[in-house]
């Protein structure tokens, strides 16, 4: 009962980040190409209930920020002018959950006044809003990969498992040298060969498909144990008496033995492979501007100066941790939950 209740508490995180994620268009308040060159690494902004004079307001507000005259590339609060906080804000043309057009944003403020929840970056974009959109592409570089690393490490593993003598030799040896590539400089060699003007599209499949295929020796090998000791079987070996193909034996009686291993896989594999999409980001493999992606908000800190005067440019490192967490504590839930099932 507690492993199920660890489970439920662990995807229905998972389902709202998610959702969050999905819906950036509406919750974020800009564009995450919107620039505002005047703000270049803004901190972030102060929602506020009470004025400078003391006074408290039922709709929160914000200031502007202006230039500090007396340090360059710093910024005083102007408290001249409150700009409140407007609900269901019309704004910047989004596709909404990627199916249609809208502009219709959950918060935002009225012209000249801005609201950086997570600061700016160097060209004075919302760092809030393009961590919401940035995650539309790493998260999804994850799950694809992940799915292409178990649906080739299910396919593989069952057969190398089902079918055995060479074909098992073959197929593991295969996976360990899968296993022992250094996928980040391979992914320097793919892309060295590729001609220097790439698709933003052609570059995302081919994140995915170099990451998900170097992944699926570790599922090929778990899969394969498990049709190992489920192949001998009464259930198999009564249906092979009968006649029964290999494909329907694979089908009925030993694929659905592994969708435990394939799911807790899949919860452990997105973290990674979103990780891996990040650090190739950061280092300038992945997706280019102005489309974001968290390993791409993260670049800018191998700059010293970023590093060392804008704490706030960390802060999409630091969402990322919870997220991980969450995928780990459902893969481990889920496991218990499947051993408890089986008991």
């Amino acid at each position: 009962m507690l492993a199920k209740r660890k489970l439920g508490t662990a995807l229905a995180l998972l389902a709202i980040f998610h959702a969050t994620i999905l819906f950036a268009g509406f919750l974020a308040p800009y564009s995450y190409q919107t620039q505002d060159r005047e703000l270049p690494f803004a901190p972030p902004t102060r929602v506020h209930w009470v004025d400078a004079s003391g006074k408290w307001h039922a709709r929160p507000f914000v200031y502007r920020f202006a230039d500090d005259r007396a340090n360059p590339g710093e910024y005083v609060t102007d408290f001249s002018i409150r700009y409140p906080i407007h609900l269901f804000d019309i704004g910047a043309p989004y596709k909404f959950a990627a199916l249609f057009s809208a502009r219709v944003h959950l918060f935002g403020v009225a012209d000249p006044g801005r609201i950086f929840l997570m600061g700016t970056d160097a060209y004075g974009r919302d760092q809030f809003s393009r961590f919401l959109f940035g995650g539309q592409l790493s998260l999804l570089a994850g799950l694809l990969a992940a799915l292409l690393s178990v649906l080739m490490g299910t396919a593989i593993g069952g057969i190398a498992g089902f079918y055995g003598g060479w074909i098992d030799e073959i197929l593991m040896r295969g996976g360990e040298l899968f296993l022992a590539l250094p996928w980040l400089y391979l992914l320097f060699a793919v892309r060295a060969a590729l001609p220097l003007h790439v698709s933003e599209t052609q570059v995302f499949l081919l994140l995915v498909a170099v990451i998900g295929m170097i992944g699926w020796a570790r599922p090929a090998r778990l899969v394969r144990n498990v049709v190992l000791s489920v192949k001998e079987g009464n259930s198999v070996v009564a249906a092979r008496g009968f006649g029964a193909s290999d494909l329907y034996l694979f089908r009925r009686h030993i694929l659905p033995e592994t969708y435990s291993v394939v799911f807790t896989q899949i919860a452990l594999l997105i973290p990674q492979y979103v990780l891996a999409e990040v650090t190739l980001s950061f280092l300038g493999l992945g997706v280019g501007e102005p489309m974001p992606s968290w390993g791409s908000l993260l670049s800018s800190l191998q700059q010293y100066y970023v590093l060392s005067s804008y704490w706030w440019m960390f802060l999409p490192a630091i969402l990322m941790i919870p997220l991980f967490l969450t995928y780990y504590a459902a893969a481990h839930a889920a496991q218990e939950r499947l051993k408890s099932v089986t008991l």
